[in-house]
């Protein structure tokens, strides 16, 4: 069956030509987009040389979130599937996750990765090489034919890149959001939304993928050279994740995302300073604070989506929310920031009646006991 695969690469040159070799080797029918995405290695170069359905080179870096959506516009079939660029392709590869695709259905792969990260019951850790110029193409291949006949159509629950889907079920939810861009948490908000908007999840364990493991934008230098600007742009993206959801990321032992509801949350903040100001601005609706806040404005509107002007407001203002969390910075302990970062899958597990609670030194206002609906 006809379908695209989309690959973003940012200065992963040695990674993406081997990415696209495993394509070329095991997948020669697919459509290939391949994107570079202002990269500075050689990689417009070289993909200019490919023959490939479409080869894009951007002159300014959008990253993969926003480059995922762009080539599944641009792409002329039905299904359509992303690999990161650090991925590499196995035998059987996607007629083994085609073969369980329907229309409300997500299907992701079962990733095999060098001993870098944890071992987890979504994944495979065996060791075919840690860099491009060491993969071990022969022995990889081996042990693809040999574990897909051991998983022959096994199927879990869970869901991860790489992934597959019917383009249709894709944008028709909005694709990716912007706020996430360049990278950072937006696989985590899409699999939340898939799942809201009551797609199926399946990961297919006989469809194998080697993954080197964070090349596109954390260690495209090498394992353990961290890129300058990705640690600002994941805390930024983790900012966001706390602004929309209301909580933290949680998955299961398959890497299955455990949603909890969101709460019209407000934090009445006493004695409040500028760094309690940013600790806790991302877990509130809305916050009441009786300090100076124009200069945290100022400074933190640039990074967010969200109108802070609205959101802040003087200690004293009327006070709307369903629930309000009361904070002393005189006596706010670290049990009491685990307690505000916990605070949606504590409210889901008690089901409190209206009434006012202390939970460490902060006091509750249980207003309206009522769950938001994500946007």
């Amino acid at each position: 069956m006809r379908h695209t695969v989309i690959i973003p690469s940012y200065n992963t040159l040695p990674h993406l030509k081997n990415a696209i070799s495993s394509l070329y080797r095991y997948a020669p029918d697919v459509d290939i987009i391949v994107i570079d995405d202002a990269s500075t290695d050689g990689t417009a170069e070289y993909i200019k040389s490919l023959k490939v359905f479409k080869a894009i080179v951007s002159k300014e870096r959008r990253g993969h979130t926003y480059w995922y959506d762009e080539g599944m516009r641009l792409a002329e079939t039905d299904i359509v599937s992303i690999l990161h660029s650090d991925m590499i392709i196995g035998p059987g590869y996607f007629e083994n996750m085609l073969k369980h695709l329907e229309k409300g259905k997500v299907v992701c792969a079962t990733r095999i990765e060098p001993p870098i990260h944890p071992a987890g019951k979504e994944k495979i850790v065996r060791n075919f090489g840690d860099e491009a110029h060491n993969f071990m193409w022969d022995a990889f291949e081996k042990f693809i034919i040999q574990e897909k006949a051991d998983s022959i159509g096994l199927t879990t629950r869970g869901i991860f890149a790489p992934w597959m889907l019917y383009k249709e079920d894709h944008l028709s939810i909005g694709g990716h959001d912007q706020r996430f861009a360049p990278f950072g948490y937006e696989d985590s908000d899409i699999f939340n939304r898939w799942i809201l908007a009551g797609y199926e999840m399946i990961q297919s364990r006989d469809a194998l993928v080697y993954h080197m493991t964070c090349r596109g934008h954390k260690w495209n230098k090498g394992v353990g050279i961290e890129n300058p600007d990705y640690r600002d742009i994941m805390t930024r993206c983790e900012r966001e994740y706390q602004r929309k959801w209301g909580d933290w990321i949680q998955n299961d032992n398959y890497q299955y995302p455990i949603i909890n509801p969101k709460f019209d949350r407000g934090i009445i903040i006493k004695n409040c300073n500028e760094n309690l100001l940013t600790q806790l601005e991302p877990w509130a609706d809305t916050l009441y604070i009786d300090c100076e806040y124009e200069n945290y404005i100022e400074k933190e509107s640039e990074r967010t989506v969200v109108d802070l002007r609205d959101k802040i407001k003087p200690y004293d203002n009327e006070k709307q929310n369903a629930i309000l969390v009361e904070v002393d910075g005189n006596n706010f302990t670290q049990q009491d920031y685990i307690y505000i970062r916990q605070l949606s899958p504590i409210l889901k597990q008690n089901n409190p009646s209206p009434g006012e609670f202390n939970l460490n030194n902060l006091k509750l206002n249980i207003i309206r006991y009522e769950e938001e609906v994500f946007s």
